[in-house]
């Protein structure tokens, strides 16, 4: 009963490894990407029973791939240590819910939405990405506490300053932060509050510098260097691990060589323990008596 089990085991992880079956599953992620995208249009409700049918065939293809990359564990248990696999769990089982209730109409096509979210559960490199943004979001904190700090303290200023100018703009310091979002953005920010500004406080450019200076080119490339070192350690982690898991590999192949090894000599000599204890023929025996001894 083992031995079956072991080998659609690793049938099933030679499938889940290939890398046309990685493609495939791609291509039906992108696939139900599009169906979804094309419901939002009022064209393509005439083909409304036909995409019910491309979702019903791309969620049945979900549902035998989840079960495939299970059965290819050896250990059922193993496919939910990895938080990819759980994620990819819980988007398929949720793609099962049935859209033909009023009330499950719009869950079910919001939880479809996620589904592209399996791209970066299947391509290691997004994950990659994942994980460093994720990761940098702590250390990046602490740079946009430092970005308020600065807003607050440069919007009082203004707020004090040129309240006189335009009210809607400085009116108060609320306003005057949302002012000074729009001139970190670069949104109109010369034309509409540069200039105006200028017009009754002609030194009002050297504020408006030295805040963009401090956030458009010293903040941001903080967070660019964050990301950048946090995606560094990230790929030298990954390169490792691929390192790691082909060790492992080898290892295991070396290990299966030397008791294919094993094994052979043991038979050797069994054949040739075998052949030593077999009794000599009749043919043989006859021509050992007819063979004069040697004088």
């Amino acid at each position: 009963m083992t031995e079956p089990f072991n080998t659609w085991q690793a049938r099933f992880e030679r499938l889940r490894s290939n890398k046309i079956f990685e493609m495939i599953v791609i291509a039906i992620i992108v696939v139900s990407a599009l169906v979804i995208g094309a419901r939002t249009y009022d064209e393509v409700s005439r083909f409304e029973q036909w995409l019910g049918y491309l979702d019903i065939g791309v969620t049945l293809f979900f549902l035998v791939e989840i079960l495939i990359r299970m059965a290819a564990e050896r250990k059922f248990i193993d496919f939910f240590k990895k938080g990819w696999n759980v994620f990819d769990f819980l988007i398929v089982t949720a793609s099962l819910i049935p859209m033909d209730e009023s009330e499950m109409v719009l869950l079910a096509r919001l939880l479809r939405i996620f589904r592209v979210l399996r791209l970066v559960s299947m391509i290691p490199e997004l994950q990659m990405l994942l994980a460093a943004l994720v990761k940098s979001i702590p250390r990046m904190g602490y740079v946009a506490l430092l970005m308020f700090i600065i807003f607050y303290i440069y919007a009082a200023i203004g707020s004090f300053l040129f309240h006189t100018v335009d009210e809607q703009l400085w009116g108060n310091i609320a306003l005057a932060m949302l002012t000074l979002f729009q001139v970190a953005t670069f949104e109109s920010w010369a034309t509409a509050v540069l200039y105006p500004t200028m017009e009754q406080f002609p030194y009002a450019w050297i504020y408006f510098l030295t805040f963009i200076f401090l956030n458009a080119f010293v903040f941001l490339n903080m967070m660019i260097g964050i990301v950048l070192d946090v995606m560094q350690k990230e790929s030298a982690a990954l390169e490792r691990e691929h390192g790691e898991g082909e060790e492992v590999e080898l290892q295991a192949l070396r290990h299966d060589v030397g008791e294919l090894k094993a094994q052979l000599d043991r038979m050797e000599k069994v054949l040739t323990g075998r052949a030593n204890a077999e009794p000599p023929s009749a043919h043989q025996a006859e021509a050992s008596v007819d063979k004069p001894a040697p004088k």
